[in-house]
């Protein structure tokens, strides 16, 4: 038996969630955990660098996609939504939103509250007539919108490729509550990278500078700070592959010596080369994105992409129900 190896052992306050998912997921087979769990401050900061980095091009490509296409985006969308955005982060490519399509109200949501109210007090202060409502939430879960967009008609705002973090029966179901908590005639901008060549892929999840290793890293960094684990970090490194037949990067952690520790007091033992799983980035091509979002109640109505043609942000309506074509 392996001697389990010393970390500081003393939880702190743990939401009750991370909890389950961390150890279902340590005895689990294969192990994973599931990716909304690396949000935590140090996670969020760790990833706001990430979309900086000269190897992370979803970011500025997106980015770029929503300054010019700015103005057929707000033709399209109208004046005096309310913009929910799901996973907001720092918010950094919603002001290139807000100031193209005059918007009622604001409500980010995000599951790192102390970022959340971060953020959403920068985005306050550079839009000062507008409300901001901030939602600390797991979108992953139910959610109830503030009140006072409760009459708005809504657009989502859907960033990132975050979708392509769920596998694809998980994103319908989403979709399909988002469209549920945002009504019937709402919209939904939604960003969804596409399928490319793996020496494009795999280096912006496996940066020269190790930024996406620290970032994987830090998830278990959490494990010993909120679960009172023992796990030795030093004994993981961090893994980016793609999985073709999946259409995915996979992220991993990988161990590389054997290793024992303990979460919450349960023993778990990793022999050398076995992984955790940790978070997927699925791409589209062009139909099989509309074919998503039509499954999760979506209809799509208009795209746009860069020149390369490497990612696609697509708008979306939820339509009412039809009893014929």
């Amino acid at each position: 038996m392996l001697k389990p190896e010393i970390g500081d052992g003393e939880a702190t306050l743990a939401d009750p969630a991370f909890r389950a998912d961390v150890l279902a997921g340590f005895a689990s087979r294969p192990r994973a955990i599931p990716a909304r769990w690396f949000y935590d401050r140090r996670g969020s900061e760790l990833f706001e660098a990430i979309t900086d980095l000269p190897e992370y091009y979803p970011t500025r490509t997106e980015a770029g996609i929503l300054e010019s296409a700015g103005p057929a985006i707000a033709d399209a969308v109208g004046p005096g939504r309310a913009v929910v955005e799901f996973g907001s982060g720092s918010s950094a490519k919603t002001p290139l939103l807000l100031r193209a399509i005059a918007p009622a109200a604001y409500v980010p949501i995000d599951i790192s509250g102390d970022f959340l109210r971060q953020s959403s007090a920068q985005l306050a202060q550079a839009f000062p007539g507008l409300p901001v409502l901030p939602l600390e939430a797991d979108f992953m879960h139910p959610i109830a919108l503030p009140e006072a967009v409760a009459a708005m008609p809504k657009l989502g705002f859907f960033p990132g490729s975050t979708i392509g973090n769920m596998i694809p029966s998980s994103s319908v179901d989403l979709l399909r509550a988002m469209r549920m908590w945002l009504g019937t005639g709402a919209m939904l901008l939604i960003g969804m990278d596409r399928i490319k060549p793996a020496e494009v892929l795999v280096p912006a999840y496996d940066d020269a500078e190790g930024v996406t290793a620290a970032f994987n890293l830090n998830l278990l960094e959490r494990i010993n700070r909120e679960l009172g684990g023992t796990i030795p970090v030093d004994a993981f490194r961090h893994r980016a592959l793609w999985n073709d037949m999946r259409a995915r990067i996979e992220m991993h952690l990988e161990a590389v010596r054997d290793v024992a520790f303990t979460i919450e007091g349960r023993r778990f033992e990793l022999a050398a080369g076995e992984t955790i799983h940790t978070e997927n980035s699925h791409k589209y091509g062009p139909r099989d994105a509309r074919i998503l979002l039509r499954a999760g109640g979506w209809t799509p109505i208009a795209e746009w992409t860069d020149a390369g043609e490497n990612f696609a942000v697509i708008l979306a309506e939820a339509q009412a129900a039809r009893t014929a074509p």
